[in-house]
């Protein structure tokens, strides 16, 4: 593997839309010539067609420009993968939710929305799908159920406990009893 082999793979994995050769050779200040020459060995050696094995990607042109693309024997793996272990971002509603949760817990949805002053219920299910919140527990009495975030929010946030949450405090402005 050649300078521009190693320069070539190192886009190639963070682009996210095929690529000329003529954009890269510029982008590297080589000749293009150099650069398709160089875009041939990457894909032969993906594919599998020199002395390593096939990869679970390819080089692939399409557009005018060359991408990485899952193989298409891996597409359902991916497609798995994508949609249960890295779910989509959260909306702001959810966020807001969640920071409800996290802060007041264990707190029941009637809680939650007189806090946030709209239903959240819908919104409540989607953190519980994404294991971000749980039941804690149902009161004897009322029958509501309370809610907690979960083992999987603390990894996701870095922390070990939920007292390591930074204090809201500080980003409240002072209430008029403190001036009295």
């Amino acid at each position: 593997m050649t300078d521009i082999d190693r320069k070539l793979e190192a886009i190639f994995t963070i682009a996210d839309e095929p690529q000329s050769p003529t954009h890269l050779a510029a982008a590297l200040q080589e000749p293009v010539a150099a650069v398709k020459d160089a875009i041939d060995r990457l894909r032969v050696d993906y594919d599998g067609e020199g002395d390593g094995p096939e990869r679970g990607f390819e080089l692939r042109e399409v557009g005018g420009g060359w991408r990485l693309y899952v193989r298409e024997l891996y597409d359902d793996v991916v497609a798995d993968f994508v949609s249960t272990v890295t779910p989509s971002k959260l909306s702001h509603a959810a966020l807001e939710t969640l920071a409800v949760i996290a802060y007041k817990q264990p707190i029941t949805r009637s809680q939650v929305a007189a806090i946030r002053a709209v239903n959240v219920d819908s919104v409540v299910r989607t953190l519980m799908a994404r294991g971000l919140v749980e039941e804690a527990f149902t009161d004897s009495d009322t029958g509501a159920i309370h809610y907690r975030t979960t083992d999987q929010l603390l990894t996701l946030l870095g922390i070990n406990d939920i007292t390591e949450l930074p204090l809201i405090s500080p980003l409240l402005p002072d209430s008029p009893e403190d001036d009295q």
